[in-house]
């Protein structure tokens, strides 16, 4: 057996034998801190040698195993002493378990840059300091998502297995339920989630943080219902006023029918579609950390509860008799909501010049309506756009013949109530072959636009981009939009898709700003949602939070942090184009169509674990303190052009700031 001349002959090298010479002496001590530092280092001087080729691997794997084990074990036992701990104490005890949980752990690139964040953390420490606890609060949360995407993970891997073989061996069946649950109680995940939650209340307490992220603050009342993800039931219609207690919200969902409150465990972003749609139709949405709450307002289920904002979150309470402020009925839709359905001009594309009502949606008018008018640092992207209609002539033609007959044929019966036919429609439509005076027109409007044409680069090039177009068309029958339309009272078949053309901006960071603050409706303050990245993660079904601010505008150069980002990976691509889905269903009126169409890359998006330890918008004050500022400017320019409250996304790309859409904040 050959580990290296670093070793002795029964393969530990000295610092791993004198460590754990150290443990045996201290096993049980009542000062536990100098125990766990030498189990921990024993661990780390033992990592190399698991990886190394040994015929006494089996015996080093039982080791680690046993030291894991006793990591576990010792912070356990001093969960008695820990109850009066300081609070550097248990975040030094965070530290040992997340290096702990490093070591035990594959594909622990997540971990190890959490493990970076959290010493930053320590490091920085400052009592009673707002801003040091809003940054240490978002690494905990990190910590907590991570746990529960491992504990998932596990989930999948081991349960079908622990199923077939407990039905082999006749294993009694409450033993295989809980197979894989116990094995992730037994691991150091579960100890490093009970220090996170012993933390969790002492760091909201120095932030000033209450129990409830209240996202759209509206008095309701109705009967609890609780699900486990609110997607599953987004189809569904309540036939009397419900509030949902959700464990899941990813954003992207439509609010269920009937539905006049979402109370969830989860985080979503303030500025997710999903959010703003609860605003627009006075929903109550909001997120609860206590839970102690989230189980009362459990058990409170089928009974009639009264929610209510308060200035420190939402207060709520049974109720008897008839809610006075709620009209008691199933639908909650907006009232006097149409489409105008629009005619196909003839042309398949259109240069940005050529933008009208009447061809494009808001989308891409009102981006080509701030060129121009926005002073040269605000860049916007160029532009240009397959009309309403392009996709009617389209399938109608000759070589889509079969496929339109078929998608009459499937949009009939979804017509008729069977909303399962919608995939058939989508599936169909991507089928579709591109008429030659498409492609014609399209190359055309691109190269004299300066646009880069996908053909260039050869024909493959070309069909990625002909697929990304059909999937922005077929988004039109998805199951949330669908099901969004039908809410408000909507004819679908008069919705129209247009298709805006962009190039994608490599983006460094991504936001969304609201210029009239949307948890306080405050005309004068302007709050902002920034990622790493593309904005998909923020407007989209992304675990974690945003980091956000608020920027008065008399003093756009001091803005106020509110959270410091949470969230796990980014979305980063090449070089690329954009098709933006831009309907004639989109920012009605008195309905918020954002987020309920595709937008769709020719290339793919590259998902990156993100490492906040060094990221300047957190760590430099001066860097970050100039792209708020220029962002909130941004923003209020914009407002000023068109006259009121804009929802802006945007982009930062080597400090440049982008306005990649705008539309009227609702």
């Amino acid at each position: 057996m050959n580990m290296g001349k670093s070793h002795h002959a029964n393969c530990l090298s000295p610092k791993l034998q004198e460590s754990l010479n150290f443990i045996q002496a201290h096993a049980g001590e009542k000062n536990f801190g100098p125990l766990l530092e030498k189990l921990l280092e024993s661990r780390i001087e033992l990592h190399p040698i698991l990886f190394g080729a040994s015929g006494r691997l089996k015996d080093f794997i039982y080791l680690d195993l046993a030291l894991d084990s006793a990591v576990k074990t010792s912070i356990e036992k001093s969960f008695t002493v820990l109850s009066n701990a300081h609070l550097q104490e248990l975040m030094s005890l965070v530290s040992l378990m997340l290096e702990n949980l490093c070591l035990s752990t594959v594909n622990n690139e997540d971990l190890i840059y959490i493990t970076k964040d959290w010493y930053r953390a320590c490091d920085s420490y400052k009592p009673h300091d707002q801003q040091w606890s809003l940054h240490t609060k978002a690494v905990l949360d990190r910590i907590q998502l991570t746990l529960a995407d491992k504990a998932q993970y596990y989930l999948k891997m081991m349960q079908p297995s622990a199923e077939y073989l407990g039905k082999l061996l006749r294993v009694e069946s409450w033993a295989v339920v809980n197979f894989t649950e116990e094995l992730i109680r037994a691991g150091s995940g579960a100890t490093l989630s009970i220090l996170v939650n012993r933390l969790n209340p002492i760091i909201r307490n120095i932030a000033n943080l209450g129990s409830w992220q209240v996202i759209s603050p509206v008095e309701v009342c109705g009967f609890i219902d609780c699900v486990n993800k609110l997607i599953d039931v987004q189809s569904k219609v309540f036939n009397r006023p419900t509030i949902i207690i959700s464990n899941k919200v990813t954003g992207e969902e439509e609010i269920p029918d009937g539905v006049v409150g979402v109370l969830t465990s989860d985080m979503p972003d303030v500025l997710s579609h999903v959010s703003i749609r609860a605003r627009n139709n006075k929903v109550c949405f909001a997120s609860c950390f206590d839970q102690n709450i989230l189980q009362d307002l459990q058990l409170k289920k089928g009974m009639k509860i009264s929610v209510r904002p308060t200035p420190s979150g939402l207060a709520y309470s049974e109720v008897k008799s008839v809610c006075s402020f709620y009209p008691q009925k199933a639908s909650f839709s907006p009232k006097g909501v149409m489409l105008k359905k629009k005619t196909f001009s003839g042309r398949f594309a259109i240069s940005a010049q050529e933008f009208s009502s009447e061809m494009v949606g808001a989308k891409s008018n009102n981006i080509e309506y701030l060129r121009g008018r926005v002073p040269s640092w605000i860049k916007v992207p160029i532009s240009v756009a397959l009309p309403f209609g392009a996709f009617e002539a389209s399938i109608s033609a000759e070589v889509n013949k079969d496929l339109a007959k078929k998608v009459s044929f499937f949009n009939g019966l979804v017509n008729g109530g069977d909303i399962a036919k919608l995939q058939m429609i989508q599936d169909a439509i991507l089928e579709m072959k591109a008429p030659f005076q498409l492609m014609s027109e399209l190359k055309y409007k691109m190269r004299s636009s300066k646009l880069c044409w996908p053909g260039d680069e050869g024909e493959e090039r070309w069909n990625q981009a002909w697929q990304a177009i059909k999937k922005v068309w077929a988004s039109k029958w998805n199951e949330r939009a669908y099901v969004s339309c039908r809410k408000a009272k909507l004819k679908h078949d008069d919705l129209c898709m247009a298709v805006l053309v962009q190039e994608v901006v490599n983006a460094d960071y991504a936001f969304v700003s609201h210029t009239r603050n949307p948890i306080s409706g405050n005309p004068s303050e302007i709050y902002t949602e920034i990622v790493k990245g593309l904005g998909e993660t923020l407007v989209g079904a992304y675990p974690g939070r945003a980091m956000s601010f608020i920027t008065k505008k008399s003093a756009l150069q001091s803005p106020n942090i509110i959270s410091y980002p949470s969230k796990p990976v980014g979305m980063f691509i090449k070089k690329s184009l954009i098709f933006r889905s831009d309907s004639n269903g989109e920012d009605l009126e008195g309905y918020a169509g954002a987020g309920l169409y595709d937008s769709v890359t020719i290339n793919k998006m590259e998902k990156v674990v993100l490492d906040y330890s060094f990221d300047p918008l957190i760590w430099d004050k001066s860097y970050q303190r100039s792209i708020f500022q220029r962002i909130a400017e941004a923003g209020k320019i914009v407002e000023h052009i068109f006259g009121s409250a804009q929802d802006i996304e945007g982009v930062v790309k080597d400090g440049e700031i982008y306005i990649v859409q705008t539309r009227p904040q609702i």
